[in-house]
């Protein structure tokens, strides 16, 4: 048997289906304030009545509260339009290659590495570990900087296995490491999003990454000349 909704307990004398009325918070608070306000007539002194000046006062300030509300209920939509409006323009990046310091998708190919060296380093040298954070390979480069292709096989030339890599530079200076720091790769978006802090990107490693820590875009498998 198919329950209705007065069968399901509905009250006599409302209206199927029809929900009632939401009042903004606002308009609920102003007809508190007159609330209030009214008893407050009704119950004072005949004898020591309220200053009008009293009265002005509270709806100056009630006037200003309200106002106040507005203005940050105005802000929170523009914001809002804002952020819609960022990641419209940031929709365009996906299927394109960022240049970021993330962790990057190995799939047998040599990957082009771009190194930053702390400045004044004597040497430095490029760390690679694998997605469960054991270094695999490091190998010298120039510290002078500049990209470095990393050819993704150990020191016997076999290839290590597809997956996810990170690239670490060690800066060094009189023979001890001064820094280490991310180096960055290109790798493809797949997704742009709204985070908590502003947009973000959602790479094909898996990584997220903030939207203003895009270095670089191109096209795919397009050459970068760094």
């Amino acid at each position: 048997m198919e329950i209705t909704p007065s069968a399901a307990g509905q009250q006599p004398g409302t209206d199927k289906g029809v929900a009632p009325e939401k009042r903004p918070a606002l308009n609920s608070d102003f007809e508190t304030f007159l609330t209030m306000l009214t008893a407050q007539l009704q119950n004072q002194d005949p004898l020591n009545p309220i200053d009008s000046t009293d009265y002005a006062v509270q709806l100056a300030t009630f006037s200003s509260v309200e106002q106040q509300v507005k203005t940050n209920q105005l802000l929170g939509k523009l914001a809002d339009q804002m952020g819609s409006t960022g990641l419209g323009r940031l929709s365009g990046w996906i299927g394109m290659e960022a240049r970021v310091a993330a962790p990057a998708a190995f799939h047998g190919s040599p990957l082009t590495v771009y190194p930053t060296v702390e400045k004044g380093a004597d040497s430095a040298v490029l760390v690679v570990k694998d997605a469960s954070g054991t270094e695999v390979s490091r190998q010298p480069i120039d510290p002078a900087g500049g990209p470095v292709d990393w050819a993704g096989v150990d020191s016997n030339g076999q290839p290590f296995a597809d997956g996810i890599y990170q690239f670490l530079v060690e800066s060094r200076k009189n023979g001890s490491v001064s820094t280490t720091s991310p180096a960055e790769t290109y790798a493809t978006v797949r997704e742009v999003r709204a985070g908590t802090e502003g947009s973000e990107i959602v790479l094909d490693s898996g990584a997220i990454v903030p939207a203003d820590q895009v270095r670089a875009l191109r096209m795919p498998g397009a050459a970068s000349p760094g």
